[in-house]
Order: C-alpha cells, then structure tokens, then sequence
C-alpha cells in the first residue's frame, strides 16, 4: 500500500510499504479522513520529529475510520466500528512506525475507549476527523477559563483557532474576536460564531481591538479590556505584544508553536498581575471533542479535499496561511 513519510528536511515522498500485519493485541483501521496538522507541516519542514531521523518517519494522526481486522487480545473492538483514534496513547504519525495518511493504519495495544473511540452513526468520517484539532483548541479554553460575560480575543484563525473559536461558543461565550492576516480564515470564524473579526493587514490590530472591546483604566492610562487571549498564530511578536497591551489581570493561554524563545517584559507581567499559560494536547476525555462535534456542524473548519495520491499538493495548500482552514485527505478511494 502508499502511505505518506519524511525522508528528510523538505522531502516528503509516498512510497509503497507492506500491508499492516496485527498481532494479538493490535488492531488494523481502514483510515477514511485523515487532516493534515500544522506539526506534520513542521515535521515535513525539519525533516522529521526535531530534525532528520536515521529512519523514514510516517506522517499522520488526525484520522477517522473502521476497524478492519482486530488480534484476540483487542478488548471492546470489532470489525466494522467506525472510530476515531486519540494519538495520545501512541506515537502515531508523531516520531512512530506508523502514519494515518495511508489506506489502512496498525494501532498496537488497541482499546475501545483508549487508543480508539467509538463515534455515532450520525457523525461524518470528515466531521469526525476534527475531533484531535477539535481537542487542542478545546484544551486552551479550558486552561483560559473564560466564563460567559467575558471578552475573549483569538489570535490566529487556522485550525486550531477556530477550533478555540468553536469552543468558546458552544459555552456560552457571546464576545469572541478572531484575528488572523487571511479574510478566508477570518470568514471561517465569523461562520463558526466569532462576533467580529480582526485583519492587521487593515490597521492597527490594538487600535481595532480596542474599538470592539473598549478600555479599562490602568495607573491613569487606558488598556485594552479584553479579559482573556489565546494565542494561536505563533507569530513571534504576538506575546510581548499581549503583555504590552492586556488589562490587569486578564489571562493568556499558548497553543502556537514557538520554537525560539521570545522576549518578555516580565516588570509588566508582574504589575499586571498576568496569568500565563500553556496548552498542549487535549482535554483529559477524549469523548468530549466527539460530543461537541456530533452536537454542532463544524464543518466550515474543512475548506480543501485531497486524494492520498495529491499529498504534495495538500500539503502546499497547508503550508498557505491564507488558504483556508483543515486540509482533509479522502482516503476511501485508496483502500
């Protein structure tokens, strides 16, 4: 079968490789969606997890699908149960011998609930796929703790912010500002329920949030009253940029990538009173993402579709900060 790996820096390549042979404890999906993430963007950029590797590493761990075959020590699993898979439990896709962006996945020391979740009838392979993104933007509003009545800005409208975006709503959260350098990915927010959106292209992106969310005094100076930020663009200038401009005692959670380290005014983080913090990864239950998503139609987040066979292209298409939101690969057509 084809299945998708990183040779080296810039060197992506689908290549023919065995068929996947489970032993007792394993279990084989027929990957039907599988989303390319801004890590594999990366992995494809260093060449690997954190730089080239001795070996070909197997990109892809968004993924939906069936299981297709399961070892007798598989507990809760059977043939035939459309699952999504929580990448947490493995290393696929992540530095392991297996990738999702190819026709059939191994998932070894398979569970029903753990590395595997059942997902209902009603939900979409392709909705369904949203669920590791879903997680991530649902991870940093947990860790924001934004309550309803708040001002909550997003900074970065690619898929993990509209993921954020998605979440904030659906609890409740009435004034949510997406700001991101796309129109695309800011009408994307706008339809999964941003109130108003933010281009720096046309202004001065402080200047507009604080026309949308007002001041607050601070020493006899106005500040920006927004309560809560999440910062999802890992644009370097963006956190010092925060501290500068954020109200005492509002709150900042990380979810960007920053590989190199930023400079910060730690005098202002401390008078203000700032809390700051990081969020990697997903809430605890990964059944959350998969309730929210068969409740709610976050479809708008998926903008492109790709066979495996057009993998470069997709992964242009993710690479393009102004081209849209989720880059899913349709992989039925290859099983």
């Amino acid at each position: 079968m084809k299945q998708v790996q990183v040779h080296g820096p810039d060197d992506v390549r689908l290549v023919e490789v065995p068929e996947p042979r489970p032993g007792p404890r394993d279990a084989v999906i027929r990957v039907a969606r599988c989303g390319i993430c801004g890590s594999d963007v990366g992995y494809a950029k260093l060449g690997g997890l954190a730089g080239p590797t001795r070996h070909p590493m197997p990109l892809g761990h968004e993924l939906a699908g069936v299981v297709e075959t399961v070892g007798s020590e598989c507990e809760g699993l059977a043939p035939g149960q459309r699952v999504v898979l929580n990448p947490t439990r493995s290393r696929i896709g992540n530095g392991g011998r297996e990738g999702g962006f190819a026709p059939r996945l191994l998932v070894r020391d398979a569970a029903a609930g753990d590395s595997l979740l059942p997902i209902p009838d009603g939900l979409s392979f392709e909705h369904a796929a949203l669920a590791e993104p879903l997680g991530v933007g649902m991870n940093a509003v947990d860790r924001s703790e934004a309550q309803g009545g708040e001002r909550v800005v997003v900074l970065g409208a690619g898929p993990i912010g509209l993921a954020a975006v998605a979440s904030l709503v659906d609890r409740g959260i009435e004034d949510v500002v997406a700001v991101d350098l796309s129109d695309t990915r800011l009408a994307l927010a706008t339809r999964l329920g941003a109130s108003a959106t933010v281009n720096p292209a046309q202004g001065d992106a402080w200047k507009q949030l604080r026309e949308i969310h007002g001041t607050t005094p601070m020493m006899g100076s106005p500040v920006l009253a927004t309560n809560v930020f999440i910062e999802a663009s890992g644009a370097p200038t963006v956190i010092p940029e925060v501290v500068a401009h954020a109200r005492p005692e509002a709150r900042l959670v990380v979810v960007a990538l920053h590989r190199e380290p930023l400079p910060i005014h730690f005098l202002l983080v401390m008078m203000k009173q700032l809390t700051i913090r990081g969020a990697m990864e997903y809430p605890a239950d990964y059944r959350r993402m998969i309730d929210l998503l068969a409740r709610r139609d976050l479809g708008a987040m998926v903008t492109h579709r790709f066979p495996l066979e057009a993998f470069d292209e997709a992964l242009a298409v993710a690479r393009d900060p102004h081209a849209g939101g989720k880059v899913l690969i349709d992989l039925e057509e290859s099983t």
